[in-house]
């Protein structure tokens, strides 16, 4: 009898839940690409169902010219790239992420599902996008949504990253601990989009009028924003280094000076 409740309480304790405990890392990143491909699918099936001309308008209206039929849709077709491309540059992020998570835990598996549910709202985003008159205030409200939509999806993978620091020596790879040589590209790579989304919001609700340009730009900016970021960290670091370098050549100078002056001199 001794036994049986030793066993039944042992069976308790492993189905206790701590945000702490490990989580299968594999399980965190399959389940993730499949919600990314999901949403990616859901966009372009968005495109083919309501975006595609009808042969009869284009023969009507548009005198047989596809490319005539197709330009109506133009504004569309920039707001389905816009979000196909920030659907694949926060499943970049998200795998670089990972790629430094040597063992994630259950806080960062409900953080990432967090993520995940936003992400999960970009066709929605694309939709309301697209589908309002330009320059409403529908329009401006709608682009405002996405704007949130595509903060909360980036900030919450920032919060993965932020969680697995405060164990870093369990979670992390050492590239990408404090001080690591990575350390300073993620935190720019996971700061880009919430830092850019939330000021692309605040530019919306100040400059209504160029909302939708302010919006596309952002879309536009942030892929080259991507590509230049390593160099611009690169910079900024040796920069860094070089300035505290010289501080600490003067400092030794100092030191040696002082240590070469008679006790006389050091007092005068």
């Amino acid at each position: 009898g001794q036994r049986d409740e030793e066993e039944a309480h042992h069976s308790l304790e492993t189905f206790t839940f701590y945000l702490s405990e490990p989580l299968s890392k594999e399980r965190v990143e399959a389940f993730s690409d499949g919600v990314y491909a999901i949403v990616a699918t859901l966009l372009i099936l968005d495109i083919c169902e309501d975006n595609v001309p009808d042969p009869r308008e284009v023969e009507e209206k548009f005198h047989g010219s596809l490319l005539e039929a197709l330009s109506e849709y133009g504004p569309n077709y920039l707001a389905y790239f816009g979000s196909f491309v920030t659907i694949g540059l926060l499943w970049f992020v998200h795998h670089s992420l990972f790629l430094y998570v040597t063992k994630a835990t259950r806080l960062m598996g409900l953080l990432n599902i967090l993520s995940l549910a936003f992400i999960g709202g970009l066709p929605l985003a694309y939709q309301l996008t697209s589908e309002f008159a330009e320059k409403s205030h529908n329009e401006i409200e709608a682009i405002q949504v996405s704007c949130v939509i595509t903060f909360f999806a980036s900030i919450f993978q920032f919060a993965i990253w932020t969680t697995a620091l405060l164990h870093e020596r369990e979670t992390l790879h050492p590239f990408a601990r404090y001080g690591g040589k990575e350390h300073a590209f993620m935190f720019a790579k996971l700061a880009l989009y919430p830092c850019v989304s939330l000021g692309a919001f605040f530019l919306t609700c100040l400059l209504s009028e160029f909302s939708t340009a302010i919006f596309h730009l952002m879309q536009i900016v942030i892929p080259f924003a991507f590509l230049a970021l390593r160099i611009f960290v690169r910079i900024s670091l040796t920069v860094i280094k070089s300035v505290m370098s010289l501080s600490r050549r003067k400092v030794v100078l100092l030191e040696e000076e002082e240590a070469c002056l008679s006790p006389t001199e050091t007092l005068s």
